[in-house]
């Protein structure tokens, strides 16, 4: 059946679409364990380039698995076909000419470097939130670790299943040191520095976000 499906190529693509919105399209992906601040500094980061003028969208673990996922569970061959179908909605956003921001745990290395590579070069920046399994914990906003931990949630990243921590991501986020406008202007740098961000990019204040 897949030699009866073709690609079609369209006069209007990435370049038109990221032309039109005076941006250079990428996938901003957020990695690391549950409560590491991956959906925090996304939602802040999004925020503050909407302000800035940029086009934006947030792809967040949780509200996928509301619509797209839900039909997932959270095995090691769920966890990857999770990733494989964000990867394909972040690909197509970032082919609609979008500054992509996804928050997900990702636990894998071969998942998220399919991502990766189905995107074009240079267009997937892997940022790694790394936060000890302690501060989780004492953060764990939902509980999560302790039913984990009680055994009311199998396989769970960081108590019974394993999270295979990045080997070289394009942004290392301290996260049990940094706040969250640091891990920002962390992020802001980085993008500016890529040329990204057009050369009138603004760094936040310590006050700005909470």
């Amino acid at each position: 059946m897949r030699n009866n499906v073709v690609w079609h190529h369209h006069p209007v693509d990435q370049s038109v679409r990221a032309g039109q919105k005076d941006q250079r399209p990428v996938v901003i992906w957020f990695t690391g364990l549950s409560a590491s601040g991956k959906s925090t500094l996304a939602g802040a980061l999004e925020w503050i380039l909407t302000a800035q003028g940029y086009h934006t969208y947030l792809l967040d673990g949780d509200n996928v698995r509301h619509g797209l996922c839900k039909d997932l569970g959270f095995s090691d061959t769920d966890r990857t076909e999770n990733i494989r179908r964000v990867g394909e909605v972040a690909r197509l956003m970032a082919d609609a000419g979008l500054i992509v921001m996804a928050a997900f745990i990702s636990p894998f290395r071969a998942d998220r470097q399919i991502v990766r590579e189905i995107l074009p070069p240079g267009q997937f920046i892997e940022v790694f939130m790394d936060a000890s399994l302690e501060v989780c914990k004492e953060r764990d906003p939902k509980g999560l670790y302790i039913k984990a931990e009680r055994g009311e949630i199998k396989q769970f990243t960081g108590i019974d299943s394993p999270y295979e921590v990045p080997l070289e991501p394009e942004v290392h986020v301290d996260a049990d040191r940094l706040s969250v406008p640091e891990g920002i202007n962390l992020l802001l740098d980085y993008l500016h520095e890529q040329e990204i961000l057009r050369g009138g990019y603004q760094r936040v204040e310590e006050s700005i976000v909470a």
